[in-house]
């Protein structure tokens, strides 16, 4: 690969949580970080100058939605996907496997690949592996994605081991289809709430020598006790010196797992989702600013948040335009709640570079059954069991 190299910078001596560099093309990702999603090259209601503002530093798009609208040789016809959408910064695409796994009535899965109807106009669409990597060697982000199954939640074992094996295979056909040098392409291991099937997952990939790991197929419906363990469980198993990326995750609390479990990246879309359902992130609190209690609070929306929302505006005023559904709401939402899970990752950075992690986010790690073992065990079939009481959301 030219220009990818990942320099590990410190360790927290009482978990895995580390402090990195992910160096490439488009400029470095400090890491551990959260990285805002741009689905449609495009962060929801927010220019790239904003984003920009908010601290983000490498974006994701998707191919499957660029694939339909407007197509990948229109992205590539203007100037590839960071030109066409004015973000300098690094990118990644993901491959598509997720938005096929999201269209569970509408699509067939073979060895092939994948053949699906348009949810926009019916058309017969088949994605395979060599063709998800043909569509991001065309829209050009620095990170790619392997194109994998995506087993739902709950599924049986044999389903489970049948997509974690395919997943393999699709893999290889993957890396032999990748034409660019100037791409990463990350694999992703699945293998559902079976540990065993993770970690053979994640040791055979961790043999291939890529420029960086994923770990998919959690947030999908688990109950959060479940992915805590997978993600506690594969991550160590992935190679040290290369950057790990755990796929679909953004809460305050998600994100310290696996922060402890040594993940580098996280993303998800709640901070720009949130934002157009009027919902503020505060110190990992979500607010409604629909609520009464705003209409008359003249304070920023964070007194410590650096961003443009919260250094211009008043509660007060936020809480009118979300009333009066003026689409500045969300834009200025959205600006806050990226910056805060853009902060909360780099405050998290700090602390381990002054190995202080335990002591100033321990707290978010304290529930029962997401600490020590997690309350969890393994059955017979080396599947997850979980706790009989539910994990209290803090």
């Amino acid at each position: 690969m030219t220009n990818f190299s990942f320099q590990l910078l410190a360790t927290c001596s009482q978990t895995k949580a580390r402090a990195g560099v992910f160096s490439t093309p488009h400029g470095p990702v400090e890491t551990p970080r959260f990285m805002p999603v741009g689905t449609l090259a495009n962060v929801k209601t927010i220019t790239p100058a904003q984003l920009k503002d908010t601290g983000a530093q490498m974006v994701l798009s998707n191919t499957y939605h660029l694939h339909i609208q407007p197509g990948e040789a229109i992205v590539a016809a203007g100037g590839g996907l960071h030109k066409f959408m004015g973000w300098n910064g690094p990118m990644l695409t993901d491959s598509g496997g997720f938005q096929v796994f999201s269209l569970s009535e509408m699509r067939n899965i073979t060895e092939a690949g994948v053949t699906f109807r348009s949810p926009y106009n019916g058309q017969v669409i088949e994605l395979t592996p060599e063709r998800s990597i043909e569509i991001q060697n065309i829209l050009g982000a620095d990170v790619i994605m392997a194109f994998d199954e995506c087993p739902p939640y709950p599924a049986t074992r044999q389903e489970v081991e049948a997509a974690t094996d395919r997943t393999y295979r699709w893999l290889e056909r993957c890396i032999v289809a990748h034409q660019r040098t100037d791409q990463a392409l990350f694999p992703i291991v699945q293998g559902g709430v079976y540990l065993d099937l993770r970690a053979c997952a994640a040791e055979a990939l961790a043999k291939l020598d890529m420029p960086g790991y994923a770990i998919g197929g959690v947030s999908v419906g688990e109950p959060p006790e479940l992915m805590a363990e997978i993600v506690k469980t594969t991550a160590p198993l992935l190679p040290h010196n290369k950057p790990r990326y755990l796929m679909g995750v953004g809460t305050y609390r998600e994100m310290a797992i696996g922060i402890a479990s040594g993940v580098d990246l996280f993303d998800c879309v709640i901070p720009t989702r949130w934002a157009r359902h009027a919902t503020a992130i505060v110190s990992g609190e979500r607010w409604n600013l629909k609520n009464a209690k705003f209409r008359e609070d003249f304070t920023p929306l964070d007194e410590t948040c650096p961003c443009y929302a919260c250094q211009n505006f008043s509660r007060a005023y936020i809480s009118h335009l979300v009333r009066a559904q003026e689409i500045l709401a969300y834009t200025l939402l959205s600006i806050h709640n990226i910056t805060e899970l853009v902060r909360f990752t780099q405050k998290i950075r700090e602390s381990i570079l002054s190995d202080r992690f335990i002591t100033d986010f321990g707290h978010w790690l304290k529930d029962e059954e997401v600490t020590g073992d997690y309350g969890l065990g393994t059955g017979e079939d080396g599947k997850i069991t979980s706790p009989s009481s539910p994990v209290p959301n803090k």
